[in-house]
């Protein structure tokens, strides 16, 4: 792929209907490439509006060329606070700053929803992922409860 990220032209569109199947489609991807698919995955992906949306949550898409080729999820983890989950970028279109433009619209939208933080759950073998955590302002904390993902190593937070 030739473009660069000077004429990079990407929409981040809210969640809508029409793009259920892009959700699981970028998040079966990324999970298919690093690790095993496990059952919670399955119901997040198969059914994002009754796990994220009607809860509260909201799911964002990245869109290039009217392609959706990336998405990042909010789920309501407390009332002041939000889990940033599910984030993917298709295989084709990494390292073009996609991630980043959904983590801050994401960061832009707890701002905005009155939340005072935002979590997340990863696996240190994400290095690129964990990198953008880092410089979005998210910062490395104790693993507390339990995750219900076998793969999650590192628990991150960001302060808003």
């Amino acid at each position: 792929m030739n473009t660069t990220n000077q004429d990079l032209n990407v929409t981040i569109l809210d969640y809508h209907s029409d793009y259920v199947k892009d959700f699981a489609r970028l998040n079966y991807e990324w999970l298919n490439q690093y690790f095993a698919i496990e059952e919670h995955d399955r119901e997040m992906l198969d059914d994002p509006e009754g796990y994220i949306i009607n809860k509260g949550g909201q799911i964002f898409f990245a869109k290039f060329n009217d392609e959706i080729v990336g998405t990042a999820a909010l789920i309501v983890e407390t009332p002041d606070s939000y889990e940033l989950a599910k984030m993917g970028v298709s295989t084709k279109y990494r390292g073009l700053k996609i991630g980043k433009k959904l983590i801050l619209h994401a960061i832009e939208f707890a701002r905005k929803d009155g939340k005072r933080q935002v979590v997340l759950e990863s696996n240190t073998k994400l290095e690129p992922a964990i990198n953008l955590y880092y410089q979005t302002g998210f910062k490395k904390i104790p693993m507390t409860g339990c995750s219900p993902y076998a793969r999650c190593n590192i628990r991150m937070e960001l302060d808003l």
